[in-house]
């Protein structure tokens, strides 16, 4: 999912090997792979601010699902105190089934 944001993996980094000069290593080769290396360095930072952001939100939704179950769960006991024509505990049980698998999204 992000890893098409990314162009170096750890494995690129520790395998690179730059060319020699009778100075040393060539300082412009070694300037452009930091620059990839940076870049790459605040993409990561942006992936996790998006994935906590994400996180954050799925978790509040999480808590307001089991709210609302709770809340259903409520009512539903609500209701097996006020017996109603031919409904048994068994249809009631059906559809707070019903209701949780609404509220996951399972089908």
């Amino acid at each position: 999912m992000y890893q098409d944001r990314i162009i170096l993996t750890t494995k690129d980094i520790l395998e690179k090997e730059f060319k020699i000069d009778t100075r040393g290593y060539r300082p412009q080769e070694v300037d452009k792979y930091l620059d990839i290396i940076i870049k790459d360095l605040e993409e990561y930072q942006t992936i996790i601010r998006e994935v906590k952001e994400e996180n954050r939100e799925l978790i509040d939704d999480n808590m307001k699902l089991k709210q609302e179950i709770r809340r259903l769960r409520t009512k539903l006991d609500a209701i097996k105190d006020y017996p109603v024509g031919e409904v048994h505990n068994s249809d009631l049980l059906r559809r707070l089934s019903n209701l949780e698998k609404i509220i996951y999204g399972k089908e």
